[in-house]
């Protein structure tokens, strides 16, 4: 009996460690955490960190891959330190280690792999352009001014168009990925931070931080044909737009408000705030489940991430991420 014991023990044990060390199959988020150099990976069926991703420098912008096998993410130098890099750097999702470093200009914030993989858009916060890096030969080969202070880009669902927005000159340029030109800019609310398309590319949004709007444009001919206000809190201040993503029928705008603390669900039809939902502190980035069933913001005062059930309308969990969260992408 003791060695069947000991036998039964040694079984238990071994599947234990097995089971442990498998790695997670289902959908993953990854979360930027600015301020420690790390990415927070998260396994979205069990909302928990599962590991822990050092870069280095500052990240911020980040996107799965075209082969969705691979996370990139915008690497720069943190706020008055001299260590660190500008880059775009690979991820594989599966090793977790760093396979590919792109050139990237200076100080990218944010950025967007078109659709093949050839070309990285990115935005040069500092020198106030915006950057075209080449994939395969690794150089830029374009670099265009944009505005001052560049942060938010965005590619049409075919390829055709690149928004940029610029914080201090409350622009978005249109980029032409066929010439790599600025085409136009025009007007949006103050300081406009990020941009997303409707799925068919007739639309964009466009929120603006100071001027607590969210532009609506038509891509036609890229002028602006709506302007969704949001309210100032309970305290009489501004909610502070940053980040934002579409339910997948494209109904419903989903807003992370920054200073707001909160999501605001937005009705795309008749462009009116449909509800506030409150989550941590200073949600920055904000993405939807492949599902469209989560949403999910990274929260850089808190370091967390919350988990919003977008049926309920509520959040369902918050889980710890590393210090300062930022971006957020989602593998499925």
């Amino acid at each position: 009996m003791r060695y069947a014991s000991l036998r039964f023990f040694c079984l238990v044990a071994v599947l234990t460690l097995t089971t442990c060390g498998r790695k997670p199959t289902g959908p993953l988020a990854y979360v930027t955490n600015e301020r420690d150099g790390t990415i927070s990976v998260i396994d979205l069926n069990s909302n928990r960190t599962i590991s822990t991703i050092k870069v280095g420098a500052r990240p911020r912008g980040i996107q799965l891959g075209p082969d969705g096998k691979t996370i990139w993410v915008a690497l720069s130098y943190p706020t008055n330190q001299s260590q660190g890099e500008d880059k775009i750097a690979v991820i594989d999702c599966d090793s977790e280690g760093i396979v590919g470093k792109y050139d990237a200009g200076t100080d990218p914030e944010q950025f967007v792999v078109n659709h093949d993989g050839t070309r990285l858009y990115i935005a040069n916060e500092d020198a106030g352009t915006a950057s075209v890096t080449d994939v395969k030969t690794n150089r830029v080969i374009a670099s265009m001014p944009v505005g001052l202070e560049p942060e938010g880009v965005a590619l049409s669902p075919d390829g055709r168009w690149v928004y940029v927005t610029s914080e201090s000159s409350s622009t978005v340029a249109v980029i032409d990925t066929g010439t790599n030109q600025v085409v136009t800019t025009f007007l949006v609310g103050a300081r406009p931070r990020e941009a997303t398309f409707y799925r068919d590319g007739s639309r964009a949004y466009v929120t603006a931080e100071n001027g607590d709007t969210v532009s609506v444009v038509q891509t036609s001919d890229h002028k602006v044909i709506g302007t969704i206000a949001l309210p100032r809190d309970n305290e009489g201040l501004l909610l502070k737009p940053k980040g934002i993503v579409l339910s997948a029928d494209g109904k419903r705008i989903y807003v992370a408000t920054g200073r707001g603390n909160s999501v605001a669900i937005l009705d795309a039809e008749n462009q009116k705030l449909l509800q506030l939902i409150r989550v941590g502190q200073r949600p920055w980035g904000i993405a939807i489940s492949a599902d469209g069933k989560k949403l999910y913001t990274a929260n850089g005062l808190s370091n967390d991430v919350s988990v919003i059930d977008v049926d309920a309308n509520r959040v369902v969990a918050t889980i710890k991420a590393g210090d300062g969260p930022w971006g957020i992408a989602i593998k499925p």
